[in-house]
């Protein structure tokens, strides 16, 4: 796809793989946490412990873009790539957080469903950047990314359910506003997912 590398191209695709890891580790501890939900601030501190290092890494990749002449592709598509990546970390660390600021007693199978969607998106998410690198034929890349849109879909579906339950099931105000927000927190986290897919496919399109 892209030719040979250059040593310091390499080093974009080791960065890139790298953040996919990192979130995908976050986003294993945000399931840990509903499935379990026990020592509450204990393992959010976990979550955002995990969601700084991935800041840190993206930092650190932006920073090499800024100082590098030769990209494997288009400098905006990379930042793109990487600032999207490191949203989707930074809303489960959020939602994840109100959780506990809130003193939710637990999660409702609807939060648990928003999860594990997520945590599939991010697994292809990872195998679609690691894709990026080594691919021969467009097609490979390209089809995961109609997966994550597909899981969007997916977190589409979970999310209207959600809404339902939550204004079929409760009458505290206050409760529903909390809700309602943790619901919309792991909602941007699954579309970030799609997002991403959107640059990556952008990326396969502009040097297939």
């Amino acid at each position: 796809m892209f030719g040979k590398l250059l040593p310091q191209e390499h080093r974009f695709f080791e960065m890139f793989s790298t953040s996919a890891a990192k979130i995908q580790e976050g986003v294993a501890l945000c399931e840990e946490l509903m499935e379990k939900y026990d020592n509450l601030e204990e393992r959010t501190r976990q979550i955002k412990d995990v969601e700084h290092a991935c800041d840190q890494l993206t930092h650190q990749t932006l920073a090499f873009l800024n100082s590098t002449f030769i990209t494997p592709f288009d400098r905006s598509h990379i930042h793109a790539l990487v600032t999207k990546m490191d949203d989707i970390l930074d809303f489960v660390d959020a939602a994840s957080q109100r959780l506990f600021l809130y003193r939710v007693k637990e999660p409702t199978e609807d939060l648990k469903q928003q999860v594990r969607i997520l945590k599939r998106s991010v697994e292809v998410l990872a195998r679609s950047v690691a894709a990026l690198e080594h691919m021969k034929k467009s097609s490979a890349v390209l089809e995961l990314c109609v997966e994550l849109n597909t899981l969007e879909n997916e977190g589409d579906v979970v999310m209207r359910q959600a809404m339902a339950h939550l204004f079929e099931n409760h009458t505290d105000p206050i409760y529903i506003i909390k809700m309602k927000e943790i619901y919309e927190t792991f909602e941007m986290a699954i579309d970030t997912c799609e997002d991403v897919a959107n640059v990556i496919e952008t990326v396969v399109l502009e040097n297939a």
